[in-house]
């Protein structure tokens, strides 16, 4: 009997161990960089099968590179990063595959895409495994959307103070969006840590980075945020920002107000009426 129960649990083991999910490194100990089909030969060594509920984990210098996660193939092939579904950019991304077919990732630095670095891998869905939770969302109100710059032509350089003056004149709030709109041929977005790396354009260590040239930076935290571009020469010249973020701007309550307020055009005109209707004279 007990070994006829060590058999099970056995059994229990190699079936659990058979059917968790993996976790590839892309391009094993070389990482995310740029070479000519490494990551198809990689992708292709040991018959690899990718599953629903695998990850990928891409590393990589987050000052020139970042992992573009593309909608189909002819993006992919010809390296057009304009209308990504997602992009990261931290240098060690955990991508977890989450839906079954094509997948198709590639870097938005177009020169080193060029050169081979861009990944396709074929997701399967498995019924046997687990599909993992997505993980949870911060759920945000909708806020108001900032161009960056206002009505000029977007984030470029001006002079020393523009920026300074324009984000003075706002109140920003938890939820809120800025719009960074330029020519990705000649700049950049950093958002960086601390006003040491904001006074001295210092793009060493991002939080993020964000090069579409129609990029929306949603603000999810309150307290200071700073963006820079990591072009010094611009930096210095004034292409920086530096805004602070108040809590989520909360309704206003007005305890008298009506309950109903969405009166309908007859009714509005039907009080309107009542407003003005003579009196009978005495």
């Amino acid at each position: 009997m007990m070994s006829f129960l060590f058999a099970m649990m056995m059994s229990f083991v190699v079936l659990s161990g058979c059917c968790s999910a993996k976790v590839y490194k892309v391009g094993d100990f070389e990482g995310w960089i740029a070479k000519d089909d490494v990551y198809y030969a990689w992708a292709e060594t040991d018959h690899k099968e990718f599953h629903v509920g695998d990850s990928l984990v891409f590393e990589y210098d987050p000052i020139i590179n970042d992992v573009t996660h593309v909608s189909g193939a002819l993006e992919y092939e010809f390296c057009d990063y304009s209308s990504p579904k997602v992009v990261y950019n931290t240098g060690h991304d955990v991508v977890t595959l989450t839906e079954p077919g094509f997948h198709y990732f590639i870097t938005s630095n177009q020169a080193q895409c060029v050169l081979g670095q861009k990944l396709e891998v074929l997701v399967i869905h498995d019924p046997s495994r687990p599909v993992p939770p997505p993980p949870p969302s911060k759920i945000l109100p909708v806020g108001d959307m900032y161009k960056v710059g206002g009505d000029s032509e977007g984030w470029k350089v001006y002079d020393s103070d523009f920026y300074n003056k324009w984000s003075e004149e706002k109140q920003f709030h938890v939820g809120d969006t800025l719009l960074f709109k330029y020519d990705n041929e000649v700049s950049d977005v950093y958002e960086i840590n601390g006003d040491l790396e904001f006074m001295t354009c210092d793009p060493t260590s991002p939080v993020a980075v964000h090069k579409t040239g129609h990029d929306l930076v949603r603000l999810t935290e309150p307290g200071v945020h700073y963006f820079i571009t990591s072009h010094s020469g611009s930096c210095e010249a004034g292409l920086k920002l530096r805004v602070m973020v108040g809590p989520q701007s909360k309704a206003v309550a007005f305890s008298n107000f009506p309950k109903k307020v969405d009166l309908s055009a007859s009714e509005r005109l039907n009080n309107w009426l009542k407003t003005f209707k003579p009196q009978p004279s005495h």
